[in-house]
């Protein structure tokens, strides 16, 4: 399995692309390509060209969840496949693999909409659309997990704005928020876009769905930004005791996150342009 960083809130030092506060990673295995998560706007795209990769055959879209910062880039994705379409090159209609509220109307506070701008009608002319709370085979050894279960008592605890829900408005606990986990036959590696689930509860999650305890690497977003003080508690003591391979935290993960995690991971750099083999 090959991942390539697209977008993240970071670019790599001497490699000339474009980052935003978003993120997008595409992911190759067993000679399928899954787009996980589409940033904000069109600079993935445009850092995918500078790659040589393209995104005209995509199998799979995956979004973590329904931010803003992971499904705006849905837009400028549907005018590239439109141009290439008018233009007689060959264009894939993928999958499109999510929980079924990351398309829901989402406010916060004085942003009247800060989910997708797409709704299901709209994106079923481009896409195939799986909505799944179960977990998704995408590959023989890569999988959505769909609805992460929330065990703990630290994490995923208070709610980020406001979510439309069967014609009902509450409060958003962001139920959607999800993950990939590949099936190393070194152990798992865990794909997060933001962890508003709960990093902890992410990985719990998929050792229990895979049945495999070892961690080979989490490369993602893990929502530790400001967090708690019981919050970066728990989590650095879950780390501590997890004993992954690697860590790449990214994304909404601040410094201080990230100095407290390098004391208990072996923590890696991540930025625009980064490569992952596993």
């Amino acid at each position: 399995m090959k991942l390539t960083v697209l977008i993240d809130n970071n670019t790599l030092i001497d490699r000339y692309f474009l980052g935003e506060p978003g993120l997008s990673y595409l992911v190759e295995d067993e000679g399928k390509k899954i787009l996980f998560d589409v940033g904000y706007s069109d600079a993935f795209i445009t850092n995918a060209r500078k790659l040589s990769i393209d995104l005209l055959d995509v199998d799979f879209v995956v979004l973590s969840h329904g931010h803003l910062d992971h499904t705006w880039g849905l837009m400028p994705l549907i005018r590239l496949y439109a141009e290439g379409m008018i233009e007689k090159l060959h264009v894939n209609k993928p999958a499109l693999v999510t929980h079924p509220l990351t398309l829901s109307a989402r406010a916060f506070g004085d942003l009247p909409e800060i989910g997708s701008l797409l709704l299901e009608g709209k994106l079923s002319a481009y896409f195939h659309l799986e909505l799944s709370r179960k977990p998704v085979y995408l590959t023989e050894r890569l999988m959505f997990l769909g609805e992460i279960e929330r065990t703990n008592e630290f994490e995923a605890k208070n709610p980020i704005g406001r979510i439309l829900e069967n014609g009902v408005e509450k409060d958003d606990f962001v139920v959607d928020d999800s993950a990939l986990a590949y099936k190393s036959p070194e152990g798992l590696v865990i794909i997060t876009g933001c962890s508003h689930a709960g990093i902890c509860n992410i990985v719990e999650y998929a050792r229990k769905v895979c049945g495999d305890d070892r961690i080979v690497d989490i490369i993602g977003g893990f929502h530790l930004l400001d967090p708690s003080a019981e919050q970066l508690r728990g989590t650095i003591e879950y780390m501590k005791s997890l004993h992954p391979g690697s860590v790449h935290a990214c994304h909404c993960t601040d410094l201080n996150s990230k100095i407290a995690l390098s004391r208990v991971v072996d923590l890696k750099e991540v930025g625009v342009g980064l490569t992952l083999e596993y």
